[in-house]
């Protein structure tokens, strides 16, 4: 019996969405993120843990770059049931070095929230941020967002929202995007070692999955994969960036060939990257 596409097996599509197992060292450069990090708050300017929802997960961490410099948004990943903002911050001094402002965003995980709330949480977070550009110091003609893995599923829902109707906010806030190893069709994941904490369903499925929910309009957004990524990782963002140029949308590809998971985001890091060069593209407006 076919589980998703040829897939006939939770073995199969284990080996295919396990990102740590597929990795030489994923704990091992999980752990360096964690530590550089640490020292990256004790040493740059931040404002810690900003709150934008009233629950307890739903804060940010903010680097500021100057009066009126744009805002980058990064969304991290960690299959939407792991990890912190903070384990992020080794993003911001390469960022706010190039004059752009960083928020990284907190929130509540599987399976003690749905993959939806987890949705209307990032979305809640942009729109604070459009909201509170004169309190940050940003200029909210220049918002983009960025994120990894789940983050990059975040990314391609909070593109398709409907600003005006849900949040009484121009309809173009976010100005780009990133989607940086994303999961764009949640549908195999039901039949993964992940279903227990994520709990999908076929409406779940369906909500929140963003193949499913290309928008009418949309800023551009850059999707990018790891040349070393599992072949249902490649072929999940080649699918969803087909679908979104399918529907008018402006789309770009990034491959950074010989990148795994997990070395692919290291290339925000570095300011001689194609991946950095496309975050500051698209933060600084073209």
């Amino acid at each position: 019996m076919r589980l998703y596409r040829d897939f006939t097996s939770q073995e199969e599509l284990d080996r295919e969405y396990d990102v740590v197992a597929a990795s030489a060292d994923a704990g091992a450069r999980i752990e360096g993120w964690q530590r550089r990090s640490a020292r990256v708050l004790e040493q740059i300017e931040v404002r810690r843990g900003l709150r934008y929802g009233p629950t307890r997960a739903e804060h940010l961490d903010f680097f500021p770059a100057g009066p009126g410099a744009p805002l980058h948004i990064f969304v991290h990943g960690g299959y939407w049931r792991r990890f912190t903002a903070a384990d992020f911050a080794f993003l911001a001094p390469a960022v706010t070095e190039a004059g752009i402002a960083l928020a990284n965003l907190n929130y509540a995980l599987c399976p003690e929230v749905s993959i939806s709330e987890i949705v209307r949480q990032v979305r809640a977070a942009v729109a604070w941020c459009h909201q509170r550009a004169g309190d940050l110091g940003i200029d909210r003609e220049r918002i983009t967002i960025s994120g990894h893995s789940a983050g990059g599923h975040l990314v391609a829902m909070a593109l398709a929202t409907d600003w005006p109707g849900t949040y009484d906010l121009p309809a173009g806030i976010l100005k780009g995007g990133i989607a940086i190893s994303g999961l764009f069709d949640l549908a195999p994941l039901r039949y993964t070692w992940l279903q227990p904490a994520l709990q999908l369903d076929g409406d779940e499925i369906d909500r929140a999955s963003p193949i499913r929910r290309i928008p009418g309009a949309a800023p551009p957004l850059t999707v990018v994969v790891g040349g070393a990524e599992t072949a249902e990782f490649r072929r999940q963002s080649r699918a969803f960036l087909a679908a979104w140029r399918a529907a008018g949308l402006e789309g770009h590809w990034l491959e950074p060939p010989g990148l795994d998971h997990f070395t692919v985001l290291e290339e925000l890091e570095r300011p001689d990257s194609e991946l950095f060069g496309a975050l500051t593209e698209c933060a600084r407006g073209g």
